[in-house]
């Protein structure tokens, strides 16, 4: 009887470590709120889990790695306060590449033009994305005007024969992109301003 009362003791305590190194995902949740309630970086987070994409599925268990997860004590954010910490995070990836000088097929420090800017943004959040703006019109799924997310890629029709032009949502009405006119990477107003108003075609969200 001792001997399976010890083994008894024993499951529970292992059944508790191996709780503890995982999460089950909620509705609202997005890899990088996870990622950041466990104090990670998205990119580590689907090294855990041996995931090649963001998606993730309501249900889905992930390890979290031990000693962050016993840390991590708060119940899931709810869906207002992700949006608000997600947003936080595509600004502080987008704003390490501002100020980069305006260059056709540019992708780095020395010049950037609109798909690199994007693709080097997402490439801090361990996502591959193509150098073309019309590569990129085919990730992800499409997002209406409406319910647009920090992170969601948004383009537009500059040169009159469809997709020419990528930025990213950074939230409040505001995108991140590399600018020819501007001649750099800025942020400024989407649907204010009346030359992207009257060019968008859509939005992708690439990120869960």
């Amino acid at each position: 009887m001792k001997a399976f009362q010890t083994l008894l003791v024993a499951t529970a305590l292992c059944s508790g470590g191996a709780f503890a190194a995982s999460y089950t995902v909620k509705p609202g949740d997005t890899l990088s709120s996870i990622a950041s309630r466990y104090k990670l970086e998205p990119a580590q987070l689907m090294r855990l889990n041996g995931l090649s994409s963001t998606t993730i599925q309501v249900g889905q268990k992930l390890n979290v790695g031990g000693a962050q997860a016993q840390t991590a004590t708060k119940p899931p954010a709810p869906v207002a306060r992700t949006s608000t910490s997600g947003g936080a995070f595509i600004r502080t990836a987008a704003t390490r590449f501002l100020g980069i000088r305006y260059a056709l097929g540019g992708t780095g420090n020395g010049g950037i033009d609109c798909s690199g800017f994007t693709m080097r943004v997402f490439q801090q959040l361990g996502i591959k994305l193509p150098h073309s703006a019309a590569g990129q019109w085919r990730m992800g799924y499409a997002v209406n005007s409406r319910n647009l997310q920090p992170g969601d890629l948004v383009f537009f029709n500059t040169l009159g024969r469809g997709v020419s032009h990528v930025g990213v949502y950074v939230g409040d009405g505001l995108m991140a992109n590399a600018n020819s006119y501007q001649g750099r990477t800025v942020i400024e107003p989407l649907f204010s301003n009346p030359y992207w108003a009257s060019r968008y075609l859509g939005a992708r969200r690439v990120l869960s």
